[in-house]
């Protein structure tokens, strides 16, 4: 699908009356990942949720490429036959000649096909392959890293089956990450007739560098990446990664910090970076999106009453709920110093007399046995509760009813009995308790050593009667078939009232991104490309309630002050206040729709087929880079208490009560249509009828 505008940033611009011809009628287009129907980490949800938009794209000329995990297969893939010619016989071929390819439609929204590989299967082919790609490209793969075993596999299979399908006149493939990169390596190598792209979702290196604590953005351009892959051992991934990087038509990385990475690390500037997208449909919930908040909310209110039993001495209707989740990396994820800033919030909180209390939540995956034996008592102490009171409640009423029947005011006095009496009392009793509500909800195989254990008892949030901050570890992805807290993630951030992600590394940040098609606000940092993004596009984040985390020109100590001091004045706002955010929050979703950023990967196959084919495909035009849309500082009251006495009246206890939602649907109208620009997109002369159906589908996408 055509597309005019492409600069080697997030912002797209270029000249509207660009007149040139593009078209796919004979190009196919192979996206190639480690991820396809393997859900490993981000990746797979990038390749999910933008399939659809994708497959309306080049319809049925898009295939994508991913091992074979049965598994996975079963749940997933409905296995067909190929409905291409060309490619049912390299398949064929292929299996004949001893591997396992199968072909299916992956059971996602636009049900794409997806070409599944089994790497296993032709195991017996390593070492030749290994030599050949020694004697080739000079990597050489250790025997002990499976991994990268099964990389070389892939690769090699990859390659072979982009080499047999030589009957399209223009095959583009877009390979994902180091573990796929070896086939474009290997095509480049064996020079095919392929137009590639090659998209670093984060560096192999940056990842191990900010794993181990060194000062990695200050460095960049000091380290010696040689020897610092060889002394981590992963020298022969990242020479795969960086030749997949130089050997590549198209270089592409998901964020601006990413791309300043990856042109210092793996010596290429990237030419274009493509954000990652969501499908917002599958989140939006229009105006409802407020109510359902307040039922998540009133769920994660009832976990909480069970976990603090016997020390339930604050008002749960001025509590509010944070959290942080993802992977268990104590330090790039930022769980460090967001417990540094819980503990200082906390002394805010208590010297201020605040009557606000703050509960916040670790979903982070560690190594346990099982739960923790208090936390499930005090579920199961909750629920005995609530069928005493419910059993006295049908008894109340079944005598109130029957005295207004004969038409008396009830004898409160004789409306419970001794036995009534007895039970509640039993029921109070059960509550007490004489240790500290439990900090984590799980019985941790390393307690002593666990990082986020260690720092609370540094810091000594142990859910005291106190402390305005309590702290829950959840190690454990939340399940709604859990016993401990039933609901699924998405349910338990629409819950949340605040997102916390300080992450120090983070190569794009789906968490942050999900938070605010789900109209919750959320912490992200100058660090991360969510972050990044958000302040290319929007002129003032914070009053959509973006925080922006200044990590990267700040000290740590500089940094935890600046993030207690976002803490601090969320929980001063009033309740009106945080309703008028959330609704900011939710109408930025359209900025991470696919239907708008999928315009940048439009933009690299456009780039790489240019590259590839020049007799087919002009090259891009030459344009100055020029600042995107950005969303303008809101005209209507400002969420910071701070700001709010100079452009407001102030609200009374009443107005904060009231769950009155603030409109400001004319305002977000007007930025939607200012993302929404229009491109001219022509195609070649030969308008057949699939090419007409191809200009509906574009002026439908550009529309949206």
């Amino acid at each position: 699908m055509p597309l005019t505008r492409s600069v080697s940033v997030t912002s797209l611009s270029g000249l509207d009356e660009w007149d040139e011809e593009f078209d796919l009628e004979d190009a196919v287009l192979f996206e190639i990942a480690w991820e396809v129907a393997n859900k490993v980490g981000g990746i797979y949800t990038v390749i999910q949720t933008k399939a659809r938009l994708t497959s309306e794209e080049w319809g049925e000329n898009y295939f994508l490429v991913g091992p074979y995990t049965e598994s996975n297969v079963r749940t997933q893939v409905e296995l067909i036959e190929p409905t291409n010619g060309v490619l049912r016989r390299t398949i064929d071929k292929m299996n004949a000649s001893g591997c396992k390819v199968y072909f299916g439609r992956w059971l996602i929204e636009g049900s794409p096909y997806v070409v599944l590989i089994d790497v296993g299967f032709t195991a017996w082919s390593l070492d030749r392959w290994k030599s050949e790609l020694w004697e080739s490209c000079a990597i050489g793969v250790p025997w002990f890293d499976r991994e990268a075993n099964d990389a070389v596999l892939f690769g090699f299979l990859t390659a072979w089956l982009l080499g047999e399908c030589d009957e399209p006149p223009c095959i583009l493939a877009h390979f994902h990450e180091w573990l796929a990169g070896l086939g474009l390596v290997l095509c480049r190598n064996r020079r095919l007739p392929v137009a590639t792209i090659f998209t670093t979702h984060a560096t192999l290196l940056g990842r191990y560098l900010c794993a181990g604590n060194v000062d990695f953005y200050n460095n960049l351009s000091q380290f010696n990446v040689d020897k610092e892959a060889g002394d981590r051992q992963i020298y022969h991934r990242y020479c795969i990664e960086r030749a997949a990087a130089h050997c590549t038509h198209v270089f592409t990385t998901v964020s601006q910090i990413t791309a300043i990475e990856a042109e210092h690390l793996l010596k290429r500037k990237p030419d274009l970076v493509t954000p990652n997208g969501l499908n917002v449909k599958k989140f939006s919930a229009m105006h409802e999106f407020q109510n359902l908040h307040a039922q998540s909310k009133a769920r994660i209110q009832e976990f909480v009453r069970g976990h603090f039993y016997g020390h339930l001495d604050f008002n749960l209707d001025k509590c509010l709920f944070f959290f942080i989740a993802g992977r268990y990396e104590f330090c790039n994820k930022g769980a460090d110093i967001f417990l540094e800033a819980l503990a200082r919030l906390n002394y805010l909180l208590r010297v201020n007399h605040s009557e606000v209390t703050v509960v916040a939540f670790f979903i982070m995956p560690a190594r346990t046995n099982n739960f923790n034996v208090e936390t499930l008592k005090g579920q199961a102490v909750r629920k005995q509760l609530w069928d005493t009171a419910h059993a006295v409640k049908e008894k109340f009423g079944k005598k109130l009813y029957e005295s207004l029947l004969v038409g008396q005011l009830p004898d409160v006095s004789k409306m419970l009995d001794k036995e009534d009496f007895t039970m509640m009392k039993r029921a109070i009793f059960s509550t007490q308790r004489h240790s500290q509500p439990p900090v984590c909800t799980h019985n941790m195989l390393e307690d002593s050593s666990d990082p986020i254990l260690t720092c609370i008892r540094r810091i000594g949030l142990f859910n005291g009667s106190a402390d305005r901050v309590k702290v829950i570890f959840h190690p454990e992805f939340l399940s709604s078939t859990s016993p401990l807290l039933p609901m699924d993630y998405e349910e338990f951030v629409r819950g949340c009232h605040l997102g916390v992600f300080p992450s120090y590394y983070e190569p794009w940040g789906y968490t942050p991104a999900e938070c605010t098609v789900m109209g919750i606000p959320s912490v992200s940092t100058n660090l991360s490309g969510f972050g990044c993004f958000m302040e290319e596009h929007i002129a003032d984040p914070s009053a959509y309630g973006i925080y922006i985390l200044d990590r990267r020109f700040r000290s740590i100590d500089e940094s935890c002050h600046q993030l207690t001091s976002f803490l601090f004045q969320f929980c001063q706002q009033s309740r009106r206040q945080r309703i008028i955010q959330r609704n900011r929050t939710e109408r930025l979703s359209d900025l991470l729709d696919w239907r708008y950023l999928g315009r940048y990967y439009i933009s690299a196959r456009h780039m790489a087929l240019a590259k590839a084919f020049p007799d087919t495909y002009s090259p891009l035009p030459v344009m100055l880079q020029t600042q995107g849309f950005r969303y303008p500082r809101p005209a209507s009251v400002p969420p910071s208490p701070a700001l709010s006495r100079h452009s407001s009246p102030h609200h009374s206890e009443a107005e904060d009560e009231d769950d009155e939602r603030y409109d400001e649907d004319l305002e977000a109208e007007k930025d939607r249509q200012n993302i929404r620009q229009p491109f001219s997109l022509p195609l070649r002369n030969k308008d057949t009828k699939r090419a007409q159906r191809r200009r509906s589908f574009v002026r439908l996408f550009l529309s949206c």
